[in-house]
């Protein structure tokens, strides 16, 4: 498996992604799952992929050339060419077809389903940032004000802290760190993600960035960060008063289904619940 991760930031774009693709007790395998599109002062545009691999290794190859007509007089429209970032999410659509037409029916009688997700995201001089997430058939939604990121993978676990931190107006520093944590919590829970894990960080308007990193198990930041979300963690935790079971005078009572009265308690086996 694996676990991907943008936000999209009136500030910028952020990305993030593991790199692990099978956890095992012998065999663990490490593949790139974030590639980057750039044409300085033109374009920039970032792709991040889950599922089978070979399927999103096949999409990532056919998009370079993948090409979209309008009409057959037209010309063709590319990811290079795009007016758009929407016109360039159609051409990433098209590549995914076009893979599906040719190798769901071989998978198929494999017994392998055809499985992949993908973030693309990015922004096209002439226009605003924009972020799509991209379906195994080809269709995509964009991201919102009132949903500013996107996840593909194992996302449930570091879910939980994008809701309370991300919102469109938080800066991006902020936002990479939101997603590192967002990404520790889900390494801390499963094992089919790991290091090493890619990152890139994108300011609006430059169409272009030197924040694109490597993070290891050496990478002090990273380190620092994991070690120190779990301290704080449970010092929060631990200062929550614990449930009050007699209701003393400053303790807030537990309240089962909206009341203060117990649940029933069943004693035999021919007492009724109700």
């Amino acid at each position: 498996m694996t676990y991907c991760v943008a936000i999209k930031l009136n500030a910028g774009l952020v990305f993030l992604s593991d790199s692990r693709t099978n956890a095992g007790l012998d065999q663990i395998s490490t593949f790139r799952k974030m590639i980057a599109y750039e044409k300085p002062n033109d374009r920039f545009m970032v792709l991040l992929s889950a599922g089978n691999l070979s399927i999103s290794q096949s999409i990532r190859e056919i998009l370079q050339v993948e090409q979209l007509k309008e009409t057959p007089d037209s010309p063709p429209i590319t990811i290079w060419n795009a007016k758009s970032m929407f016109d360039a999410a159609r051409v990433l659509g098209a590549a995914v077809r076009h893979v599906h037409d040719r190798d769901a029916d071989a998978l198929k009688s494999s017994g392998v389903d055809f499985n992949v997700s993908l973030i693309f995201g990015g922004q096209i001089k002439g226009e605003g940032m924009r972020l799509f997430q991209v379906y195994s058939a080809g269709n995509f939604i964009e991201a919102t004000p009132e949903t500013p990121y996107f996840q593909v993978g194992e996302s449930k676990y570091g879910k939980p802290v994008l809701d309370r931190v991300i919102t469109p107006e938080t800066p991006l520093d902020e936002a990479a760190k939101c997603a590192l944590v967002s990404m520790d919590s889900t390494l801390k829970s499963n094992l089919s993600v790991g290091l090493p894990l890619d990152l890139i960080v994108y300011e609006a308007n430059t169409f272009q960035t030197d924040k694109v990193i490597c993070l290891d198990e050496n990478n002090p930041y990273f380190n620092m960060l994991h070690n120190s979300w779990g301290v704080k963690l449970r010092e929060v935790f631990d200062s929550i008063e614990d449930p009050a079971w007699n209701g003393g005078q400053t303790e807030v009572p537990l309240m089962v289904r909206g009341r203060s009265a117990p649940l029933k308690k069943i004693s035999s086996p021919d007492e009724k619940l109700i």
